[in-house]
């Protein structure tokens, strides 16, 4: 107000000019008075909305907590009460599963009755059970007769198809027991195995007149190549090709049995020879009165050797001192893996001799042999019949080389039959 006075004082003295810009003035001054004034009132009034909102923050806070435990309440419950029920299933199953191996025990401790009672009974066991799953579903509260007479029939298939596996499994498990040397098949491919002996069969047959170095060389190498180029290139893609658990088990034999000819044993091989009739014995070992009765085992390292291979070694070693009575006999067992502390024991106990983690090397395989009839120097190969019935005299100035021209700078030749020259 007093601004207001002060300024129409001076209009007053200044003239009619200066009284109306002041005027104009004061209009505005009033304007902006009123302006302020509204804004004031709009301040206060967003200072009471922003006060509710914040009441009403805290009262929505206040309702989600609220909420938030009693979801968290319910959840715990919900949990609890799931686990509770899991639980009971578990439990139920547990005492079924117990009730099963009981039941199972029990048909075991029978198994002295014979193997075809107890696979029947193994048999009728699950039989059972298939009937109380087809009763189910025929009196459940939707009723299924057509999958009910389904379940019995499968039930009815699948007891002789039980019983069947019962038996031969029982069975597989004693001859198991009986002859250890069987669970080195176990892994082997059975159609690739019958298809090996199958060859070797026909391979003995065809001998007489094909050359087996064929199987390793195309028909225009063994026409055009010398006899030296052709004889080791087949040697060498002999001992290249992908091997069979049973091929790699016998070059096994040969290996060991090669390094106690070294020693001056002579050495039968007789796991090759005799086959599944080798008694066990894959290599006797002969020095004078001495014989040593080898085992060899060429596994995969993550196999072990268990105690019933050291009772098949032992029992054939004392077999065969009761055949040979004036024989100083031991048995060596030849692995390429390890023992199980247990067959350790026995071995030590037995008194066989151990040789663990034993590799298969290279080592020179061509058999050079002097004839007792006719002092004929013939090399034999792995691949030819008489290679593992020939025995290496060193003596006799005869021996092992690794390549085909060594054999011959030494004088030595293939038979005949397959060196390309006429029989004299």
């Amino acid at each position: 107000m007093i601004m207001y006075l002060l300024l129409i004082l001076l209009g007053i003295l200044a003239g009619p000019p200066l009284i109306y810009e002041l005027i104009i003035i004061i209009k505005k001054a009033k304007k902006y008075d009123r302006d302020w004034l509204e804004l004031n009132n709009q301040k206060k009034e967003l200072e009471i909305e922003e006060s509710q909102l914040k009441g009403r923050q805290a009262n929505w806070e206040v309702r989600v907590q609220y909420e938030k435990d009693e979801w968290e309440n319910k959840v715990k419950l919900e949990k609890e009460e799931w686990g509770k029920k899991v639980k009971a299933d578990i439990d139920a199953w547990a005492k079924k599963f117990k009730s099963d191996k009981e039941a199972i025990d029990i048909l075991t401790k029978e198994k002295s009755q014979g193997f075809p009672w107890l696979a029947e009974a193994y048999a009728e066991y699950f039989y059972l059970q298939d009937l109380k799953t087809a009763k189910h579903l025929r009196n459940k509260k939707h009723p299924a007769p057509k999958a009910a007479e389904n379940v019995r029939e499968i039930g009815r298939e699948r007891r002789k198809a039980e019983k069947l596996m019962r038996i031969y499994k029982s069975q597989l498990k004693y001859y198991e027991g009986l002859f250890p040397w069987l669970v080195e098949f176990i892994d082997e491919d059975i159609d690739e195995y019958i298809v090996q002996l199958q060859n070797n069969k026909q391979n003995l047959e065809d001998y007489v007149n094909i050359d087996p170095a064929r199987k390793w060389l195309t028909a225009a190498e063994y026409e055009k190549l010398s006899n030296t180029e052709k004889f080791q290139l087949a040697l060498d893609r002999y001992f290249k090709k992908r091997k069979s658990k049973w091929e790699i088990g016998r070059d096994y034999e040969r290996y060991i049995g090669y390094l106690y000819e070294t020693r001056e044993y002579a050495v039968y091989y007789q796991g090759i020879i005799e086959g599944f009739n080798d008694l066990g014995r894959d290599l006797i070992a002969q020095k004078g009165i001495q014989t040593e009765v080898i085992q060899c085992k060429y596994w995969s390292k993550h196999k072990q050797i268990h105690e019933k291979h050291i009772f098949q070694l032992y029992g054939t070693m004392v077999a065969y001192k009761i055949d040979n009575p004036s024989k100083d006999v031991s048995g060596t067992f030849t692995t390429s893996t390890q023992l199980t502390d247990r067959a350790k024991m026995f071995a030590e106990h037995l008194r066989i001799e151990v040789l663990e983690n034993h590799p298969l090397e290279e080592y020179p395989c061509i058999k050079c042999n002097i004839s007792r009839k006719d002092k004929s120097k013939i090399y034999h190969l792995p691949f030819d019949q008489q290679y593992d019935t020939t025995v290496i005299e060193k003596n006799r100035n005869e021996c092992y080389v690794k390549t085909i021209k060594e054999a011959e700078d030494l004088g030595f030749r293939r038979a005949f039959r397959w060196s390309g020259n006429p029989t004299p």
